[in-house]
C-alpha cells in the first residue's frame, strides 16, 4: 500500500473508531500509525486496540505504527464549596497545602512541588488559561496571588505553571504502569508528556530500554528553551500546540511550530504537527478553510507526520476526517511552490559516510530522474537520514526487521517493505528492483539508487550507492504473481 504523499497521518482510537473495522477504514482512507491515549485507555483496551490494528495490518500486509501517549503529571486545584467560586480580577487569592474546601479568596493545591518552586512575580494559569493569577509572595505553605483575569473556578480544574520548572519526573505511577503495558504487548513509540529538560527523557529510556522509540511532546515553554537539547534525546518530537497554547501567547505558537519542525529536521529526526488540525470535523463533515489551511501549512512546513485527537477519536466522522486530511496534504504536496518551501529547509549533511552517502543519493536520483531510491535499513537510522533529505524522488525502505518497519511509518516520504538482507551485491540489486516494481515505484527501463552497507546485515554502515536498471524479467515476475 504506497501512499499518494510523503506527510504521514496520525489517528487516535477512541470511541469513535476503536472497531476492528473501523481501524480498516480508517488506514484505507489514509491513516499511517495509530495514537492510544493512555489518559482514557485501560490496560484491557489497550490489548484488543493493539490486536485490532495487528490484525488489519496483517490482513492489508501493510506495516502500521502504534504510538502510546503518556498522560504524565496533571496539575489540579482542589475542592471549592458549592463546587464553584468567582474570582474577581484585582482580588487576592491564594494557594495553599490545606486541604479543605475553598472559596474565592483560596483553594487547596495538592501538589508540594509548585510550592518549592514558586516565586514572585510568576504566572499561574488556572482552568486551560482561562483564569490568570501572578505571584505575589511565598511563604511556606501558601504562594499568595492577584487576580489577572478573573472567572468562574470550579472543582478540580488543570494548573498550568509556565515560568517555573517543577521538580517532577514526567512519569507519575499511573505512567509507569502503563508503559510496562504498552511495552508488553509492543507498540511501536512511547509519548512522553509534561518534558521540561532533556533530562526528562532519561528515565524513560532507561525504562523502554530500546523496546520502542520514544517521541517527545514539547508542550511547555521550559522545553522550548532547551529545544536543541531536547531533540538530540529524542527518536521524535511533537508540536503540542494545545498546551503550548495554554502556557505561551497564542500569537507565538506558529512562529514555535516552525522553530520545533526545522529543528527536527535540522536532527534528522521526525517532527509530528498536534492539535486542533480539523476541530469542527468532530461534529462536521467538512472542515473550515482556516483548518485546511492549518493542516497544509504543516505540510508546506515538512513536518512528517500530523495527527487528528479527537476528530478521529470521538467525533461523527473520524473516516472522512481521515480521508480530508490525506487529500489536503496530496493537493498541497502537489502545488507548485511546495517543492521551493522545503528545499529552503534543507540542512547540510553531517561529516559522516552515512550522510554523505545518502546526500549522493537525492542528488543523483534528481540528476537521473530515477524512479526511486531503495535503501536498505536494520534499524532504520539510514532511511531516516534519506527523508531528512526530503528527495523529490520516492524512497523505499527495505528491512528486514518489521519493528523497524513499523517505527519508520512516521517517516516523511518512506514507502517500507520487510525483505531479508541481501546475500551479496546482485541479490541486493535485484531484490531492490524486484521490490520497487511490486511497490509500482518503478517500471521496467526506469533506473533506481541503491543504498546500502557492507557488509550486508550491519547496522549502521552505510557506505554504498548503487545505480541499477529495473530489467523486463520484473514484468514476467509480476505475471507470474499475479497468475497465481
Amino acid at each position: 500500500m504506497r501512499r499518494e504523499r510523503n506527510s504521514k497521518i496520525i489517528a487516535t482510537l477512541g470511541p469513535s473508531s476503536n472497531t476492528s473495522d473501523k481501524i480498516a477504514q480508517l488506514v484505507e482512507a489514509g491513516a499511517d500509525i495509530f495514537r492510544i491515549n493512555m489518559s482514557h485507555t485501560s490496560h484491557e483496551l489497550l490489548t484488543e486496540l493493539h490486536k485490532a490494528i495487528r490484525d488489519v495490518e496483517t490482513n492489508l500486509g501493510h506495516p502500521i505504527g502504534i504510538l502510546a501517549d503518556m498522560q504524565g503529571p496533571k496539575l489540579r486545584v482542589g475542592r471549592l464549596k458549592g463546587g464553584s467560586a468567582e474570582l474577581q480580577t484585582g482580588s487576592e487569592f491564594t494557594l495553599d497545602l490545606e486541604d479543605t474546601p475553598g472559596d474565592a479568596s483560596r483553594v487547596h493545591i495538592p501538589h508540594e512541588e509548585i510550592f518549592k518552586a514558586a516565586q514572585s512575580g510568576a504566572k499561574l494559569l488556572l482552568d486551560d488559561g482561562r483564569i490568570r493569577l501572578r505571584v505575589s509572595e511565598v511563604k511556606k505553605g501558601k504562594i499568595h496571588t492577584k487576580v489577572v483575569s478573573g472567572g468562574t473556578l470550579s472543582d478540580r480544574k488543570g494548573l498550568n505553571v509556565p515560568d517555573l520548572i517543577l521538580p517532577i519526573s514526567p512519569l507519575t505511577g499511573k505512567d509507569r504502569a502503563d508503559l510496562a503495558a504498552a511495552l508488553d504487548i509492543g507498540v511501536d513509540w512511547v509519548a512522553l508528556s509534561f518534558v521540561q529538560k532533556p533530562d526528562d527523557l532519561a528515565e524513560a529510556r532507561t525504562l523502554i530500554q530500546g523496546r520502542a522509540a520514544l517521541l517527545a511532546k514539547i508542550e511547555k515553554p521550559a522545553a522550548v528553551k532547551t529545544l536543541d537539547a531536547i531533540v538530540g534525546e529524542a527518536d521524535a518530537v511533537m508540536v503540542a500546540r494545545g498546551d503550548l497554547g495554554v502556557e505561551m501567547p497564542l500569537d507565538t505558537v506558529p512562529g514555535i511550530q516552525k522553530q520545533i519542525t526545522r529543528a527536527a529536521r535540522a536532527a534528522g529526526k521526525p517532527c509530528v504537527v498536534a492539535t486542533q488540525m480539523l476541530e469542527s470535523m468532530i461534529t462536521s463533515p467538512i472542515p473550515t478553510r482556516a483548518e485546511v489551511s492549518d493542516v497544509a501549512n504543516a505540510v508546506f512546513e515538512g513536518a512528517d507526520a500530523i495527527m487528528l485527537s479527537a476528530e478521529s477519536a470521538a467525533g461523527s466522522y473520524p473516516v472522512e476526517a481521515v480521508a480530508t486530511m490525506d487529500r489536503i496534504a496530496r493537493t498541497a504536496e502537489r502545488d507548485p511552490t511546495y517543492r521551493s518551501f522545503i528545499d529552503a529547509q534543507r540542512t547540510d549533511p553531517e561529516p559522516t559516510t552515512a550522510d554523505a552517502i545518502t546526500a549522493a543519493a537525492h542528488q543523483v536520483a534528481h540528476t537521473l530522474r530515477a524512479a526511486a531510491i531503495v535503501c536498505y535499513t536494520t534499524t532504520g537510522s539510514t532511511a531516516m537520514r534519506a527523508s531528512r533529505e526530503r528527495p523529490d524522488t520516492p524512497v523505499l525502505v527495505l528491512t528486514p526487521s518489521q519493528d523497524t518497519a513499523r517505527r519508520l511509518a512516521i517517516g516523511w516520504g518512506l514507502t517500507c517493505a520487510l525483505t531479508e538482507d541481501a546475500h551479496n551485491l546482485d541479490d541486493m540489486v535485484a531484490r531492490a528492483c524486484r521490490v520497487a516494481f511490486q511497490q509500482r515505484l518503478a517500471a521496467p527501463g526506469n533506473r533506481i539508487v541503491i543504498t546500502a552497507g557492507m557488509p550486508f546485515g550491519t547496522p549502521g554502515a552505510t557506505n554504498l550507492l548503487r545505480i541499477a536498471m529495473v530489467g523486463s524479467e520484473q514484468r514476467s515476475v509480476q505475471r507470474e504473481i499475479s497468475t497465481k
